[in-house]
């Protein structure tokens, strides 16, 4: 297991239970006690929890996993998810798309796909997600527009009314909404209210709806609310989803594609 697999495991593990011990953490994961001590020491330092005697807590009372720690989570769902959300997008639509990793898979997809090699603009991105606007920045054929705003550490998003002024004077064909929650009677969501606040408003300028959400976000609830499900038009999910659930969302009216 590489260091970054064992930092997202070790992460994880605290996530779920609040406090991990040495040899605990070093069972689960199949490795020497004195590696979890190295790994707990680079990762306190990091400031990504707190080292107690023999093990660590996570770091503060309200704990998030930052986004560059979850890429391994459901890793081979949300490309699958990325690729069928990305095959949505027709060249030349002016698209928004919210910060996440399945949304940034979803731009990776986009930018190999051979018909947006070349145009003037191929796609027009809009996004408050800095990962993503230098993913894409590189593809002349693309045009960018990044939000103003304050960055979120966790989530690599800007947030915040400096994002208003940009939000308000642009319109958009499509958004895509990376989601903690999605779930028929109560919506998308988000944990954080600021993030769901800018989320809301890239909704509110596209003329279509794409929820790109694996499925252990499905039928869940989340503190932030970003927008009604019967405001989304496409649920792009992957294979596993509840039948149940899924037929909850079709009774909506939302197209719902599994992969």
């Amino acid at each position: 297991m590489s260091r970054d697999a064992r930092w997202n495991a070790l992460l994880e593990l605290l996530v779920e239970r609040g406090r991990l011990e040495v040899e605990e953490a070093a069972t689960r994961l199949d490795v020497s006690a004195a590696t979890i001590r190295r790994d707990f020491d680079q990762l306190a330092e990091q400031q990504m929890l707190v080292r107690t005697r023999g093990g660590a807590v996570v770091h503060g009372v309200s704990y998030e996993l930052p986004l560059r720690y979850k890429t391994a989570r459901h890793a081979s769902e949300k490309q699958r998810i990325a690729k069928a959300v990305a095959d949505l997008i027709a060249p030349g639509e002016a698209v928004g798309l919210t910060g996440g990793t399945t949304t940034t898979e979803v731009a990776r997809a986009l930018a190999v796909r051979p018909d947006l090699a070349s145009g003037s603009p191929a796609l027009t991105v809009v996004t408050n997600a800095l990962n993503i606007a230098n993913e894409l920045a590189v593809r002349p054929q693309f045009k960018i527009v990044v939000t103003g705003g304050v960055a979120r550490p966790q989530s690599y998003e800007l947030v915040g009314p400096l994002a208003d002024g940009v939000l308000g004077q642009i319109t958009m064909d499509v958004a895509v909404l990376g989601v903690v929650a999605f779930d028929a009677t109560h919506g998308a969501a988000a944990h954080d209210e600021a993030e769901a606040a800018i989320n809301r408003l890239l909704c509110e300028r596209a003329e279509r709806v794409v929820v790109a959400a694996d499925s252990s976000k499905l039928g869940q609830r989340a503190f932030a609310r970003i927008c009604a499900a019967g405001s989304v038009r496409t649920l792009v999910t992957d294979a596993a989803a509840d039948p149940e659930t899924i037929g909850r969302f079709e009774e909506t009216g939302i197209e719902v594609i599994a992969v």
